[in-house]
C-alpha cells in the first residue's frame, strides 16, 4: 500500500491558543471541518451522553465515571470525492487517546463505529489513527485500516481521554483522495461563514480574509489575540491581511442589518532538517532504524513539535509521499535517503532539503574458536583469529590492539574488531573462555576376547571430547575398537587440545570360560589362543586362596585339571599372562578378564 501523508492539517495550539479552541463535547455540536481547518485544544468533560448510558460502543467501553465518554471532542466531516482517504491523530507521547469513528448523518442513529481504537499507549507512540502512521512506522498497533469514500458520506469523530490532563491533539487528514482531490477531498459546504472554515497557515503565509458583501455600508475587523476581541483601528476595508495567529471577526454594517462572522487563523512555525551525515549499513544488520537520524534531523528541535519522515526520492520527500518504513531493510549497495522535517502542528508547514546516503559496509567475520585450553602444565596459549584484515581496527577489553594476545591464566576475553571506512564503522565481538585441559586418565580397559570379533572398550576419569587410538591407527571419537586382533596392543587416549596424551599395553588373546576335563574328548583341557603373537609368553594358574595349580610355556600350553596327578575339583581358578614386551622387559598382561571354571 502506498502511504500518502501531509497532504491536510489540521491541528492543536500551545498556551494561549488553548483558549481558542474549537472544542465540542457533544455529538449534537460537533465542530465541521474541511480542507485545512484547524483543530486543536485539549478536552475537559463530556457534556451530555451521547451513548444514552450504553455500556459498549465498538471497542470503547463504560468507564467508571459511568459513561463511554471521559473528555470529549466530537467533529463531523463530509467526504467530496471517490478514493482513499484516511487521518492522523497527533499527541503528546506519554498521553492516551481513543477514537471512534461513526458513519452517520445523525447523531441520535451513531450505530457501531466502522473504524475504533482503545489501545493504551505503553509504547509512546506520537499518532494514532486510520491509515499508517506518517512516521512510517509500520509497527504502531494503534492504526486501523484506510477508509474507502464516495462523495457525500457523513462521518461523525469522537475524540477521548480518560485523563483529567492532556495537552491536546491534532488531527491530518491522509490519503490518496488528496491527491486525486487536493481542493474538494472534503466538503466545504457543511461551513456556512461569512469568512470561511479555519485556516491554518504556515509561518511568511499570507493569509488574507475577505467579508466582501455587495451591500455592505461599512467594514470594521476584530482580533482576538488571547484577551478577548479588541477592535483594529484603521481597518475598514472589506478585505484584511492577517500576520498572526488569533481568533479575527468582522462586522459588515449594512442597512439590511449587520452581519458578524468569526473565524480562526493559525500560523505554524516551519520546523529545519538539518544535515545529516552518512550512515553505515552493516553487512550483519537485516534492517536499518531510520529513527536513529531523528536526533541529527532535528538538531535540538523539539520532538514533540514536529514529525520526521525519510523517503527514498527527492520528490516523494516534497510531496510527503511513499515514507520509508522505520526499519528499512538494508539492500545490496548504497542507497540516498532524502528527509523531511514537518510541522505537527500543519503538515503544509516543512523543509525538505537534506538526504544521506547509506553505504553498504562489511561487518567483520569473527570465524575463530569462543573457547581456549590451557594445558596443565602452567603453559600459555595464543587466543584470537588465526588470521586478519590488516584494514580492521582490533580492541581487547584487556587493552591490547593486536588481533592475538597470549594469555596463561583461567578468565573470559572479550575481542571487538572494526571495519573502519569513510569515516563509517562496523563492528562485530567475541568473547573467549580460557579453562583449563586436564590430561585423561584411563581408569579401565576392558577386553572382551570374542576370537574372532575381539572387543577393545577404554573407560577414563571422565569425558572431555578425547580422541582414542588403537597402535599407529588413526584417532578416532569412540572409546571402543572391534575385531582387535589377538596379541599386543598399545592404546591411548589424547587431548585434541594439544595437552598430551596417556597410552597402556594391553594383550588381547582368547579362552574358554570353562572346561569339563572328563576323558570323553571335548573340552578335556584349558588353554588359551594367541599366546603364539606373544613373546615368552608364560602363563600360571591359581585356585581361588592362591595356591599354584600349573605353570605353562609355550611348549605346553594346556592345563589337564590335574595337580601333581591328582584331580582338581570342579571351582574357579585364576591365570596370570607373563611375556616379553617390544622393550624387552617382562612384563605382566593387564586388563584381561582372567578367571575360568573347571566342571565336571
Amino acid at each position: 500500500m502506498k502511504r500518502y501523508y501531509f497532504i491536510f492539517g489540521v491541528f492543536f495550539f500551545l498556551g494561549i491558543q488553548h483558549n481558542l479552541a474549537q472544542i465540542s463535547q457533544d455529538c449534537i455540536d460537533a465542530i465541521p471541518i474541511c480542507n485545512n481547518t484547524p483543530v486543536n485544544g485539549g478536552t475537559s468533560g463530556f457534556g451530555i451522553d451521547d451513548f444514552n448510558g450504553a455500556d459498549m460502543s465498538g471497542c470503547l467501553e463504560k468507564t467508571l465515571g459511568g459513561a463511554i465518554e471521559s473528555n470529549a471532542a466530537w467533529y463531523r466531516f463530509r467526504t467530496g470525492a471517490t478514493g482513499q482517504l484516511g487521518f492522523n491523530i497527533g499527541f503528546n507521547t506519554t498521553e492516551d487517546w481513543d477514537f471512534a469513528l461513526y458513519k452517520t448523518d445523525d447523531c441520535s442513529a451513531l450505530g457501531d463505529p466502522i473504524r475504533c481504537n482503545f489501545y493504551d499507549n505503553q509504547d509512546e507512540n506520537t499518532f494514532i489513527g486510520v491509515g499508517e502512521d506518517p512516521t512510517g512506522d509500520t509497527a504502531n498497533i494503534q492504526y486501523e485500516e484506510w477508509l474507502d469514500v464516495a462523495p457525500g458520506e457523513d462521518y461523525y469523530l469522537l475524540i477521548n481521554n480518560f485523563s483529567n490532563s492532556n495537552s491536546g491533539f491534532s488531527i491530518q487528514f491522509s490519503g490518496n483522495i488528496f491527491v486525486t482531490n487536493p481542493y474538494d477531498a472534503l466538503d466545504c459546504s457543511i461551513i456556512s461563514n461569512l469568512l470561511g472554515p479555519p485556516i491554518s497557515a504556515c509561518e511568511f503565509d499570507t493569509v488574507t480574509l475577505n467579508a466582501t458583501t455587495a451591500d455592505a455600508v461599512e467594514y470594521t475587523w476584530f482580533a482576538n489575540l488571547g484577551s478577548g476581541f479588541q477592535e483594529i483601528l484603521g481597518e475598514k476595508d472589506p478585505t484584511y491581511e492577517v500576520s498572526a495567529t488569533g481568533s479575527y471577526r468582522v462586522i459588515v454594517s449594512r442597512l439590511a442589518g449587520n452581519i458578524i462572522s468569526d473565524v480562526q487563523v493559525a500560523f505554524s512555525t516551519i520546523p529545519t532538517a538539518h544535515p545529516v551525515a552518512n550512515a553505515a549499513a552493516c553487512s550483519a544488520m537485516a534492517t536499518f532504524d531510520l529513527f536513529s537520524k531523528n536526533n541529527e534531523v532535528l538538531g535540538g528541535q523539539n520532538p514533540s513539535n514536529a514529525v520526521v519522515s525519510y523517503h527514498g526520492s527527492l520528490g516523494d520527500a516534497i510531496a510527503g509521499l511513499n515514507a520509508l518504513p522505520r526499519e528499512l531493510s538494508i539492500g545490496a549497495g548504497s542507497q540516498t535517503v532524502y528527509v523531511r522535517v514537518t510541522s505537527a502542528e500543519n503538515p503544509n508547514c516543512f523543509d525538505a532539503p537534506q538526504e544521506f546516503e547509506l553505504i553498504n559496509l562489511e561487518t567483520p567475520d569473527l570465524d575463530f574458536p569462543l573457547e581456549a585450553y590451557l594445558c596443565d602444565d602452567g603453559s600459555s596459549i595464543t587466543i584470537g583469529p588465526e588470521t586478519f584484515d590488516t584494514n580492521y581496527t582490533y580492541q581487547w577489553d584487556s587493552g591490547e590492539t593486536t588481533p592475538n594476545i597470549t594469555v596463561s591464566a583461567l578468565g573470559t576475553h572479550t575481542l571487538t574488531v572494526t571495519n573502519n571506512q569513510a569515516g563509517l564503522s562496523c563492528s562485530d565481538f567475541k568473547t573467549i573462555a580460557v579453562v583449563v585441559s586436564n590430561l585423561p586418565e584411563i581408569t579401565d580397559i576392558k577386553v572382551d576376547d570374542l576370537q574372532n570379533t575381539n572387543m577393545v572398550t577404554i573407560e577414563t576419569d571422565f569425558q572431555n571430547g578425547w580422541l582414542y587410538q588403537l597402535d599407529e591407527e588413526s584417532p578416532q571419537t569412540s572409546n571402543v575398537f572391534s575385531g582387535v586382533l589377538p596379541g599386543e596392543h598399545r592404546v591411548s587416549v589424547l587431548d585434541p587440545r594439544g595437552c598430551g596424551s596417556v597410552s597402556e599395553n594391553i594383550v588381547v588373546v582368547g579362552f574358554p570360560r570353562f572346561f569339563t576335563p572328563n576323558g570323553d574328548g571335548m573340552n578335556d583341557d584349558w588353554t588359551i589362543d594367541g599366546a603364539e603373537n606373544l613373546t615368552n609368553p608364560i602363563l600360571t594358574i591359581y585356585d581361588r586362596y592362591g595356591k599354584l595349580m600349573k605353570q605353562l610355556d609355550p611348549t605346553n600350553f594346556g592345563w589337564d585339571g590335574l595337580f601333581n596327578g591328582q584331580v582338581m575339583p570342579s571351582a574357579d581358578y585364576w591365570f596370570t599372562l607373563t611375556y616379553t614386551n617390544t622393550n624387552g622387559q617382562t612384563t605382566t598382561a593387564k586388563y584381561i578378564n582372567n578367571h575360568f571354571s573347571l566342571r565336571r
